[in-house]
């Protein structure tokens, strides 16, 4: 009996000691240096932003849970920082890569972001926030499969592959920054690129290839600077799987409008004739069409692909249309966001509504971009420190817009935070009453894109909100004259950049900062500040405050 008990007793110790050594979910290191070099996009040498010399961005292909450690060194000649675009930082803003969470990385120096993907699945891609850098590289695709642990509710496909798509300029950053500097836009962009390709450079070799019969997985995104693309491969329909990190029904589309900071996963099977075809990514809403195209080849291609291109549709009726046919697959047990509350969102009490109206209007001559009648400018300071630091009054006030906008005779430029209570379910009204169609973005959530509809919201319109399994996702756009409404839980600690995800907007004004504090400064709700954390403006020195605890 008592060599019964020791062998239990071993037993358990072995499995408390492999527990303890499995505690840790896994670490995956990158080392990027960020560099100028020259490439020829559109046929003509430009100076471009590298990642480890390569435009664009070398990928990261995480699984959920993973801890991602990528040490940033910056060889530019300017500050830069880099953003996740819809990773959820859980509890972590110091990670998040705006300028009102963390100091830039200054030339020559370097930071390394440390944050968790967490279990949600999906297409992601990463880009510079800082200036327009944006505009001319840096940015590249992030991926977040699915642990064996948790079935996806689709085969493997044979392979997997990332399509960046965006409108590309062959002006330099620092010409285009001058342009919004002295209060003009950039105009029309000189063309469309395909992962960094366009016209005869992309079409000189296959981007990709398929082998006959097999299914294959393309994770598109738009990481452009203003422009909706719609996205289509000739031939082949496309099946959606997934779209910013939750899977959806699975419908087929001949092609997607994909609109700026979006990303879509579609399955592809290549069940045609051997030849090569092209992928193919135009502008849409734009007087003059742009197009870029790519060659997909079976590996038994006998045949070049044909040159005429399928058709592009017209008009953003139908775009919203396309929308209305998106919807959750709440079948699947992946891939589910880090939670925002209940998943059964449409029962949940409304306790707070906050309508976003878009705008623009002349300040000293110069255009700026306004949210509720305030464009944001950023300072010294993060508004993150101030705040953590103890003094936020040194840097910004509180909530100077009003959650129900009315016309202001002349805009306020000034930091630009709303605070919002930690937990509450808040209903979020995006308004345009412009011409042109908009493309906004929320970091550290996921939202529930409810309803989009045509003209001005009224609290009637609830009663056509989709209230069961509308998808959630971290970008929404809204077409001109119309609306978009979204609801979500703020319950991730911190503070979060919520902006327009066009380039021009946002560097012009059109964001702002959503503080969400957790009154109990527990380590439950909210990181400390990291050890590496940049100290710059006003807490330049300083010591770092009491940690948080338990």
């Amino acid at each position: 009996m008592v060599g019964r008990l020791a062998l239990v007793s071993l037993f358990c110790c072995l499995v408390a000691g492999l527990t303890v050594v499995n505690a840790e979910d896994p670490y995956l290191y990158y080392t990027w240096n960020v560099s100028y070099g020259t490439v020829t996009p559109l046929g003509v040498p430009q100076q471009v932003i590298l990642i480890n010399g390569q435009f664009p961005g070398p990928n990261i292909n995480s699984t959920s849970n993973n801890n991602v450690i990528v040490n940033v060194f910056n060889n530019l000649d300017e500050p830069f920082l880099l953003t996740w675009n819809g990773i959820q930082q859980r509890k972590n803003s110091w990670q998040d890569g705006t300028l009102g969470a963390q100091c830039p990385i200054a030339p020559g120096k370097n930071f390394t972001y440390h944050f968790q993907v967490k279990d949600q699945i999906g297409s992601y891609f990463y880009y510079p926030s800082t200036g327009v850098h944006r505009a001319v590289g840096g940015f590249g695709g992030l991926r977040v499969n699915s642990r064996l642990l948790i079935p996806v509710p689709y085969l493997d496909p044979e392979d997997d592959y990332t399509v960046l798509i965006n409108d590309w300029y062959t002006k330099s950053h620092a010409q285009l920054k001058g342009l919004l500097d002295s209060g003009k836009l950039f105009g029309r962009p000189n063309g469309v690129l395909i992962n960094g390709k366009s016209g005869k450079e992309a079409n000189s070799a296959p981007l990709f290839t398929m082998k006959p019969g097999k299914t294959y997985k393309y994770r598109i995104c738009n990481v452009g600077m203003k422009t909706t693309l719609n996205f289509r491969i000739q031939g082949h329909p496309m099946k959606l799987v997934e779209m910013e990190g939750s899977h959806v029904v699975q419908n087929v589309y001949e092609s997607l409008d994909v609109h700026v900071g979006q990303c879509y996963s579609v399955l592809v099977t290549a069940d045609k004739e051997p030849r090569d075809y092209y992928m193919v990514a135009s502008t849409r809403f734009t007087k003059k069409v742009q197009t870029a195209t790519g060659i997909i080849a079976y590996t038994n291609s006998n045949a070049p692909a044909s040159p005429v291109l399928p058709e592009a549709p017209v008009g953003w009726a139908w775009s919203l249309n396309q929308f209305r046919t998106f919807r959750w697959n709440l079948t699947a047990s992946a891939a589910r966001p880090n939670p925002q509350g209940s998943y059964h969102y449409g029962q949940i009490n409304i306790t707070r509504t906050i309508k976003i109206v878009n705008n623009n209007a002349k300040v000293g001559g110069k255009l700026r971009y306004t949210i509720n009648g305030v464009s944001h400018v950023d300072g010294a300071t993060p508004l993150k420190l101030a705040e953590y630091y103890g003094f936020p009054e040194k840097v910004f006030k509180y909530n100077i817009i009003k959650d129900d906008p009315v016309p202001e005779v002349a805009p306020i430029i000034a930091p630009n935070v709303a605070n919002i209570t930690f937990r509450t379910f808040v209903e979020v009204i995006f308004e345009n009453h412009e011409t042109t169609i908009q493309s906004w973005h929320l970091d550290g959530y996921s939202f529930f894109a409810v309803a989009m509809e045509p003209g001005k919201w009224t609290p009637e319109k609830r009663k056509n909100y989709n209230l069961l399994d509308g998808v959630s996702r971290h970008t929404i756009q809204v077409f001109p004259h119309s609306w978009s409404a979204v609801m979500l839980t703020f319950d991730n600690a911190g503070m979060w950049n919520l902006r327009s995800e066009l380039t021009e907007r946002r560097y012009l004004g059109q964001q702002m900062y959503i503080s969400v504090l957790s009154p109990e400064k527990s380590l439950r709700d909210e990181y400390n500040i990291p050890e590496n954390a940049e100290l710059c403006g006003l807490v330049t020195g300083l010591p770092k405050p009491q940690p948080y605890s338990i």
